[in-house]
């Protein structure tokens, strides 16, 4: 069972989130300091759960999108997980913390990204990963995929295009193409129990508002 922080809003919690919070002036609003917020009060409540080290895990929650606008500015080729873990690395020296749990939050953060290639190994990391995920589906990943689809300039829907033929980053990138693509395989990759339950909800309500967006987009409804 991994340690628990006894005060999760501990003075190197605090200290990390000040500082994480100066680093999104730039972002672009999909994956801004409101995604990193909702995400950390979502780590806050699965971490307890889970049993978790809320100091290592907050922190890495704080710390795990700062690569973000670093991948958008080069359309995808820089991988944000890799980028944020080499931004934190010097951040986290001067925190109060062993070398092994500094270790972890690298980790963490390294290890979050959907599509990247590292696995999560450590509670934490399975936490911080489920978390960030449960901000991507639901009603705010619907939101969510509709504004990044706007932040790349993709149309609102190409109902004649084959999906498996488009590309990020362009006109074809709807928030339709990111449901079928990500959003709707997020639940079955969730780690932990309680991002599992929290998950399903949001998946239902998700799956049947594109199957209603798809009817009113034909002319149906």
């Amino acid at each position: 069972m991994a340690m628990m922080c006894e005060n999760p809003c501990s003075t190197s919690v605090e200290a990390v989130k000040t500082l994480a919070e100066e680093m999104f002036r730039s972002t672009r609003a999909s994956h801004d300091w409101e995604h990193t917020l909702r995400v950390y009060r979502l780590c806050e409540k699965i971490g307890v759960v889970e049993h978790a080290d809320m100091e290592v895990l907050l922190i890495a929650a704080c710390l795990h999108d700062i690569g973000r606008c670093y991948q958008d500015a080069s359309n995808g080729l820089i991988c944000h997980a890799r980028k944020g873990e080499e931004m934190a690395l010097p951040l986290i020296q001067t925190i109060p913390l062993s070398d092994r749990r500094k270790k972890n939050i690298l980790h963490c953060i390294r290890a979050h990204r959907f599509r990247g290639d590292c696995a999560p190994e450590t509670t934490e990391a399975k936490v911080l990963f489920d978390a960030d995920k449960l901000d991507a589906i639901g009603a705010v990943g619907v939101a969510r995929a509709f504004l990044f689809a706007g932040e790349v300039g993709a149309r609102l829907h190409n109902a004649s295009t084959d999906i498996e033929d488009t590309q990020p980053y362009t006109r074809e990138d709807t928030g339709y193409r990111e449901f079928k693509l990500k959003l709707s395989r997020i639940r079955e990759r969730m780690l932990t129990e309680e991002g599992k339950r929290m998950a399903a909800g949001r998946h239902v309500f998700m799956v049947s508002f594109f199957d209603r967006f798809l009817k009113e987009h034909a002319g149906e409804m």
